[in-house]
């Protein structure tokens, strides 16, 4: 696979659901999806690095694919709310990297 944009990733994602009828769902609906995939993503870390381990009958779940599953409904709501991911990423590291840049300890060079 090669490297992707996000606005390669959000142009993906959007010609893939616009092969359907349906389209995207309302934005309320995809933060629901969200937060199941949240709570997805969420047992896989707990069963990896937490103290609960899964059922001899659970199958494995690569937190990789939990992830995926997370972007690509993230992307459906921005796709959906005409938001640009690459713009939103900016705006937050500019908010990190003015407002919160005496906030944590730097590593010395």
């Amino acid at each position: 696979m090669s490297e992707k944009t996000m606005k390669e990733l959000q142009t993906e994602v959007d010609e893939y659901i616009g092969q359907f009828k349906e389209g995207y769902f309302s934005p309320l609906a995809m933060l629901a999806r969200m937060t199941e995939e949240l709570g997805e993503l969420a047992r896989e870390i707990n069963h990896q690095y937490g103290e609960k381990p899964k059922k001899s009958t659970e199958k494995d779940k690569a937190i990789e694919e939990e992830m995926g599953d997370m972007l690509f409904v993230l992307i459906c709501l921005a796709n959906s709310l005409n938001i640009d991911l690459e713009k939103a990423h900016d705006l937050v590291m500019n908010k990190f990297t003015t407002r919160d840049k005496d906030r944590w300890t730097r590593i010395k060079e």
